[in-house]
C-alpha cells in the first residue's frame, strides 16, 4: 500500500517521472537526482515501508536481490571501480526519506573521499561476550 504523503511512493508507482533504470511489479529503480557520482541510483519498493526494520522479510530480501542485478548493469554502465550498496534506516543512520529504499552508488579508485565510513574502535572482549548474547536474546 503507498502513503499518500510520500515522495518515493508517488515516484516509484509513476505518479512523479523520474528517470527510471528498471521497473517491474514490485520495485522502481531511478537516478538519483542529487548523485553522490554519476549512475547513482535509488531502488525503491512500490509498497511504502518506512525502513528495512518495518519491512517484511520477502521485500528486504527481495529489494536486494534487485539491487545486486542492478549494480552489476551500474557497475558495467560506468566502467567504475567498485560499489557501494546502502540501506539507511533513521536519521541517525543517514536516512533522510522515511521510505525503504537502497542507494546503488558508483565508486573509482582516483576518488579522495569516501562515502561510506565510520572509525574502528577497539573491542573489550568481555563487552563483546555480553553484546552478542544481548542481542541474541533478542532474536529469540
Amino acid at each position: 500500500m503507498k502513503k499518500d504523503d510520500c515522495i518515493f511512493c508517488k515516484i516509484a508507482n509513476g505518479e512523479i517521472p523520474s528517470d527510471t533504470v528498471y521497473d517491474d511489479e514490485h520495485f522502481r529503480a531511478i537516478l538519483d537526482l542529487s548523485p553522490a557520482s554519476k549512475g547513482h541510483t535509488l531502488v525503491l519498493p512500490k509498497e511504502h515501508f518506512d525502513d528495512a526494520l518495518s519491512a517484511d522479510e520477502m521485500t528486504v530480501g527481495e529489494i536486494f536481490k534487485t539491487a545486486a542485478k542492478i549494480a552489476a548493469a551500474v557497475k558495467k554502465t560506468m566502467d567504475c571501480d567498485g560499489i557501494n550498496i546502502v540501506q539507511n534506516n533513521g536519521e541517525a543512520a543517514g536516512q533522510t526519506v522515511h521510505h525503504l529504499h537502497v542507494h546503488i552508488i558508483p565508486r573509482y579508485s582516483s576518488e579522495k573521499e569516501k562515502i561510506v565510513t565510520w572509525v574502528q574502535h577497539e573491542s573489550e572482549p568481555a563487552e563483546q561476550k555480553d553484546i552478542a548474547a544481548r542481542i541474541a536474546a533478542k532474536l529469540s
